[in-house]
């Protein structure tokens, strides 16, 4: 699970900076922006709720 995370937010990291280099598609920057910080969310609060379980 833990892997998933890191590839998602690696892949959101390179639309972002895409999106930044070309002019024209400063809306992948955007959505590559939001879903890196919804997926950095998610991972955080998975991985607390693991710890607190024990798991």
């Amino acid at each position: 699970m833990l892997i998933l995370i890191i590839v998602l937010l690696a892949v959101w990291l390179i639309l972002s900076v895409v999106g930044f280099a070309i002019k024209g598609l400063l809306w992948l920057a955007i959505i590559g922006i939001i879903l890196f910080v919804v997926t950095a969310i998610i991972g955080f609060i998975r991985r607390a709720a693991r710890s607190k379980t024990g798991a």
